[in-house]
């Protein structure tokens, strides 16, 4: 992955160990030290010929210099990044950078070694790496909002039965649905929720232990994620541990996220009556023992409610074990994000991959240099990480879409932007990530760009996603040969897509049609 180290090869700490530590930790004084962090007009003709020529004006632009190897933290991009997990698991952006810092902090206070708090650090960011995975399957069990649904699961010990319990499903399963269908659907959800429940969790965590791998991260690190959903008293899922086969970085994590979405949603004293309630059955009782007396001094919630968590999360990871990322691990994790944002439906999976691979081939007919093509592909693999935040209702709805739904899949390009743009190392291409679905006529969205306010590179994105889109099989439709994508494409050139750009792609499928010549008609897909 090309993750360097700073300090010694991470130490492994078996359960036996987390037993002992609990046993010496009960009776210790705890101590905590925490850091601080073209116009386009005329004649067809004449649009052809004005965009062929702003393209080397574009391409001068556009050009990105090279990263400097070694001088990005892997933190860095990993808590900007993690908003996107908070988008898919229904929570406030912000979710997964306060859960890190309140397990850091417990964890401090337990005064573990700084090889496990940076092991943590990532089992904490990393946790949800997995939670796109199961969006489809939960919307087709509850015929209902995936996103709303996990977001408010959150709030309810869905290990209990009760009036609690029974609200959520009434709430939450075939919500749109006549009531004698909704009966029944409740009645199906009921049978199986067991079953169900332990199908969605093992999804998750498998997916997430294995990006973690995929990243370079430990075992212990994909360990930690796989069993973030096991419980103190066996009752969890996917494998039923109980107690101290629970890995130390899985109870803290379930622990921190349990604080982080009480306190957002309704205030401390609710978020530590709901660990309190829950200890020994959820929690590991001396964790909690510890949590609630950092609640008590106030120092678990130092900071929580700024709305630029960066210096704070990033002053947590242990001085001695920052890791820093060169252009290989930049890569991989944009390969892995991209792995993420394309599980969220089986109707856009390698859709990331397959508009990165158009744009290289676009690229590559242009003669753009390698700093750019490298800028390139990462826009294109990262350019629907806002999608994250769209409900599986919409994005696999069969028919067409409501008013109201269109502009929900509107708002993903800003999300898009409002993740990459806390990346300083992805400054140079976030906006153009998020012009995806912008047109050269001012008819996308989430803008309304026109003309020569887009870059060559938002060009390029738009050709390359739309190409992709029409080959992949979709809810309302099924994939398109070869033949009719670009017959499709070419009649919305070039007053809407780039025609240079559209032409490059169709030279490299050694595809050719004439410039066209006639008034257009929009024919690209909506999402």
């Amino acid at each position: 992955m090309g993750l360097v180290v700073h300090g010694r090869i991470t130490a492994q700490i078996s359960n036996s160990e987390y037993c002992g530590k609990r046993c010496l930790l009960n009776g210790r004084n705890r101590a905590t030290t925490l850091r601080s962090n073209l116009e386009i007009g005329c004649t067809e003709a004449m649009v052809v010929s004005a965009q062929t020529e702003v393209h080397s004006k574009l391409k001068t632009q556009g050009a990105a210099a090279p990263l400097a190897a070694g001088t990005i933290r892997v933190s860095e991009l990993l808590s900007a990044l993690s908003y996107a997990l908070d988008l898919t698991e229904g929570r406030p952006m912000g979710h997964s950078v306060r859960a890190c810092i309140i397990g850091m902090r417990i964890a401090q206070e337990w005064r573990l070694p700084a090889e496990d708090l940076a092991e943590l650090y990532y089992t904490l960011l990393l946790k949800d790496a997995g939670c796109s995975s199961n969006s489809s399957r939960l919307y087709h069990i509850l015929n209902a909002d995936d996103l709303r649904a996990k977001g408010d699961l959150k709030v309810v010990d869905w290990t209990k039965t009760g009036w609690q319990s029974l609200h959520y499903a009434l709430t939450h399963v075939a919500t749109s649905t006549p009531y004698p269908e909704k009966i029944w659907k409740l009645l199906t959800v009921a049978m199986t929720q067991q079953r169900d429940s332990c199908e969605l969790v093992k999804i998750r965590c498998e997916r997430g232990s294995m990006i973690a791998r995929n990243l370079g991260f430990s075992d212990r690190v994909a360990a930690g994620i796989h069993s973030l959903d096991e419980h103190w008293n066996g009752g969890g899922y996917p494998n039923g541990l109980r107690g101290s086969e629970i890995p130390l970085f899985a109870n803290i994590a379930n622990l921190s996220q349990t604080i982080e979405v009480f306190y957002r949603a309704r205030g401390r004293a609710d978020a530590v009556d709901a660990i309190r309630r829950r200890s020994g059955r959820w929690f590991d009782p001396e964790l909690v023992k510890t949590a609630i007396s950092l609640c008590k001094d106030g120092r678990l919630w130092a900071a929580l409610d700024k709305d630029d968590l960066n210096a704070e999360v990033m002053a947590l990871e242990p001085e001695d074990r920052r890791l820093t990322a060169n252009d290989k691990t930049i890569d991989t994790i944009c390969e892995a994000f991209a792995e993420i944002i394309d599980a969220k439906t089986p109707f856009t999976y390698q859709h990331s991959n397959g508009v990165a691979e158009a744009a290289t081939e676009i690229g590559e007919r242009f003669g753009m240099s390698e700093p750019e093509m490298k800028k390139l592909r990462r826009a294109a693999l990262l350019h629907d990480i806002g999608k994250l935040g769209v409900s599986n209702e919409i994005l696999e709805k069969p028919g067409k879409l409501t008013g109201e739904e269109f502009d929900v899949v509107r708002k993903h390009p800003y999300h898009t932007y409002e993740i990459l743009k806390r990346v300083p190392a992805f400054a140079d291409f976030c906006a153009d990530a998020a012009a995806h679905h912008e047109r050269l006529d001012g008819k996308g969205y989430w803008q309304g760009l026109k003309g020569d306010e887009l870059t060559l590179t938002a060009r390029i994105l738009a050709v390359a996603d739309v190409f992709d889109a029409l080959r992949a099989k979709r809810p309302y439709r099924d994939a398109l040969p070869l033949e009719k994508v670009f017959f499709i494409m070419q009649k919305d050139a070039p007053h809407g897509l780039d025609w240079p750009c559209l032409d490059a792609l169709m030279g490299a499928h050694q595809f050719s049609f004439a410039p066209p010549s006639t008034e257009p008609e929009t024919a690209t897909p909506q999402t």
